[in-house]
């Protein structure tokens, strides 16, 4: 049971984080007193939590070890001494941890936090392609399963996509993108290739980036001159077009560090608008806001009970084989964002 003087510690530890009540959902004390109950839980089981920039603040920074987008969280999930990850985020990321730290467990804390990218696609899907395109590297997207990267040649992130494909092109005249149909199309674009001639590409979409309205950011500009907008590179290129910027979530933050907009116009998830918030206080900006039901699907109720007690439905298995052939793909990618 928590004291009132360690309760009172935790509220002021997370409000010096930068935690306030209006990005919230619930009152300090009720967020406190799970916070402290989970950090210490940490200690005790020598676990670590991986939070995406897309969680709730309350995970992110009141037990979030490791913050950052895919590219970051799986480099860090590599390099921890902990016994235990808990991975919150969807469960492609909580994979690619396990394939990093074969003998660590991993977790993710809701058995609903899928992604409709991962979905669009499986490894039957790639082996065709394959088949069709055969001798073209397959340049693919880290929002896919364990399977899928297991057929593929090299892995990217929405941080280093650009910079991966312009060294596979080096070496070869085409190559396969999967699975954002989107990515894709802006990814050529910037590079210079044309979709289904130098960029084979896939069906799949974000339910988040693909509903976003490029006549909702017309108004936005014309409204607040001096408004930058950045946008995720997973929307669709009418939406990339009308931007200012187009990256990751950690190419974003970046971005807005760098720069004195009289205010940010942010094309993604809800999560990155409250992190940017709390981040850079002294800025101004606005969220074009569309939630992502898998990343919200993860409380902090689940992170204590997986602490707790443990369900097997909540740990991330991958088969030897698969994370196998999915880590060459994996390694590759970090071998060529280097």
């Amino acid at each position: 049971m928590i004291t009132g003087t360690e309760l009172n510690g935790e509220i002021k530890r997370l409000m010096a984080r930068g935690l306030r009540a209006g990005c919230m959902a619930r009152q300090f004390p009720d967020v406190a007193a799970l916070t402290f109950k989970i950090n210490n839980l940490k200690k005790e089981k020598n676990a670590v939590i991986c939070a995406h920039v897309y969680q709730t603040p309350d995970i992110i920074y009141g037990v979030g070890d490791f913050i950052g987008d895919s590219y970051k969280l799986a480099d860090d999930s590599r390099k921890t001494k902990a016994d235990v990850i808990i991975f919150c985020g969807v469960h492609f990321m909580g994979e690619t941890a396990k394939i990093l730290n074969p003998g660590k467990k991993v977790y993710v804390p809701s058995i609903n936090a899928g992604c409709s990218l991962s979905e669009s696609i499986t490894a039957e899907d790639v082996r065709e392609l394959k088949k069709r395109y055969p001798g073209l590297p397959v340049a693919t997207y880290i929002n896919t399963s364990a399977d899928v990267k297991a057929e593929s040649d090299c892995i990217v992130t929405s941080a280093n996509a650009e910079k991966i494909l312009r060294k596979l092109y080096e070496k070869h005249e085409r190559l396969i993108f999967i699975p954002d149909r989107f990515m894709g199309a802006n990814l050529a674009k910037v590079l210079g290739k044309t979709p289904g001639k130098d960029i084979i590409l896939w069906r799949g979409s974000c339910v988040v980036h693909e509903n976003f309205n490029a006549k909702t950011i017309a108004v936005y500009s014309k409204n607040y001159p001096g408004l930058a907008v950045l946008a995720h590179a997973e929307c669709p290129s009418d939406i990339i077009n009308a931007v200012d910027f187009m990256g990751g979530t950690g190419d974003m933050l970046n971005y807005i560090e760098k720069t004195n907009a009289s205010g940010y116009l942010l094309v993604t998830e809800c999560g990155f608008g409250e992190l940017a918030r709390i981040k850079f206080p002294e800025k101004n900006f606005i969220a074009m806001c569309r939630l992502c039901p898998y990343m919200k699907s993860i409380t902090l109720e689940n992170i204590l009970e997986v602490l707790e007690n443990p369900r097997p439905e909540l740990e991330v298995t991958v088969p030897s084989d698969i994370s196998v052939q999915a880590k060459t793909s994996i390694e590759k990618m970090f071998e060529l964002a280097a």
